[in-house]
């Protein structure tokens, strides 16, 4: 029998695993932390069942959807509220998102929806689009630089800003233009204009919701598919932490939960090797950005209205707002606003200051957050703002907590030769792409 290692159990070496398992292969997990699921786990605030990180999937490509059928969820999937986001500009105006958009790029710029948000200034530098030639822009290198120069640059800040960054965590003029919208390009070129290239995109994806969700929550994948590694009998090792990862052979150590120290190295063999994390002998990058998501549990019956529809997106620069993006979560997700029983449930997301690449990615877990203190405070607050109802900590705050994690260490990423890269480290951010890239991979070696 084939023997395969996959290093690291969230969702990307789950799915490898589980499918290679059920292929007939053998395959050893390994997995650092005590738990599997990585930031696709549960927690618990003011005894609600709530996603610790992800709580919903990109449906392009079909990618979940499928691997939620195949263990039993099919009849879980749900869609959102239909109200959608709304979003703030860098000078505090708010107004809901255009409805046909990609990424906030407008399809119709001269729409009512649009030039609400951006102007009829914006809206009508952002129309000339139609006019120029197709080859503007065309050999831009990221997003940013083609929306600029297709249609302007309020159009950037006041939409594509908070809409790509709240999504890439990453300002357009550094997200590669092909990996994030990949076709966008070909399609302003045969389209004739950028705004007409939306539509074509738009209309290639499928019908329904550009997400969705699981009731009860994401991490009721991470359940299916740890029962799914008892029955095809995966061998699975909890707290063990690879320190070398090779084509053929991992050396890993059990670590104590207590102290955090390791204990002896075992050498594990195999035919192939995946692995879901950076080359722990290669030198890590030193500034990583992250994230920190705080939830709270508010009671405040003029949420009820649902005045800012399922959240808010923000201009990183909005003046006086330290958060970065905010879901209405009881009113995005109807199974939640069920279990809440009246309450809301609001999770802010802030971006986290670089710091040394040593602490640059993990599981994560969730830490209280004491309803008095300033980290409580400034999140209400900056609920109060962005939904425009009044919220007082010491009034209306049930409970809160807070989560932080970091982005993937893409400089230790490049891993020995014949290792199989899987999940963030490999393919960056989003359910959809990781539980994709790895079917591929095992599948690939299924082939083999």
């Amino acid at each position: 029998m084939t023997d395969v290692i996959v290093v690291g159990g969230g969702v990307a070496g789950l799915v490898a695993a589980r499918d290679l398992a059920k292929g007939g292969v053998h395959v050893t997990l390994l997995e650092a932390d005590a738990a599997l699921g990585g930031m696709v786990q549960k927690h618990t605030l003011a005894g609600i069942d709530l996603d610790l990180a992800a709580e919903s999937f990109a449906t392009r490509g079909d990618h979940v959807r499928r691997l939620a059928i195949e263990l039993g969820l099919g009849n879980e999937l749900v869609e959102p509220d239909k109200r959608g986001a709304w979003v703030m500009t860098k000078d505090r105006r708010v107004a809901p998102l255009p409805a046909a958009g990609l990424l906030g790029i407008p399809s119709t710029p001269m729409a009512a929806d649009v030039i609400a948000v951006v102007g009829t200034s914006g809206a009508v530098r952002a129309q000339m689009d139609s006019l120029l030639p197709a080859t503007v822009g065309a050999k831009a290198a990221t997003l940013g630089e083609l929306v600029r120069r297709r249609m302007g640059q309020q159009v950037l800040d006041d939409l594509v800003v908070p809409v790509a960054g709240g999504v890439h965590s990453t300002h357009p003029d550094q997200l590669d233009l092909d990996r994030v919208v990949p076709g966008l390009r070909a399609a302003l070129l045969r389209e004739g204009s950028l705004a007409r290239a939306v539509v074509a995109q738009r209309a290639k994806a499928p019908a329904g919701s550009a997400v969705g969700g699981i009731r009860g929550g994401i991490s009721r994948l991470v359940d299916e598919l740890a029962a799914d590694m008892e029955t095809y009998h995966v061998d699975v090792r909890l707290g063990m932490r690879a320190v070398r990862i090779d084509a053929h052979e991992v050396d890993a150590a059990p670590t104590d939960p207590a102290t955090g120290r390791p204990g002896p190295v075992e050498r594990l063999h195999a035919d192939a090797v995946l692995s879901t994390v950076a080359d722990p002998g290669r030198q890590a990058d030193e500034r990583v950005d992250g994230i920190e998501l705080v939830t709270l549990v508010v009671d405040q019956p003029e949420l009820d209205a649902a005045p800012r529809g399922t959240g808010m997106l923000v201009h990183p620069d909005a003046s006086g707002i330290g958060a970065k993006a905010l879901t209405h979560a009881t009113v995005k997700w109807a199974w939640l606003a069920d279990a809440a029983g009246g309450r809301h449930v609001l999770r802010l997301s802030y971006a986290l200051a670089p710091r040394d690449g040593s602490d640059a990615h993990g599981a994560g877990s969730a830490l209280a957050v004491d309803p008095s203190s300033e980290l409580a405070a400034s999140a209400v607050e900056d609920a109060a703002a962005l939904l425009g109802v009044p919220l007082r900590a010491e009034e209306h705050l049930v409970a809160a907590d807070r989560v932080r994690w970091r982005a993937p260490d893409r400089r230790g990423a490049d891993l020995a030769a014949g290792v199989v890269g899987i999940g963030e480290v490999s393919v960056g951010r989003g359910l959809a792409g990781v539980v994709a890239a790895s079917r591929t991979s095992a599948e690939r070696i299924l082939d083999d």
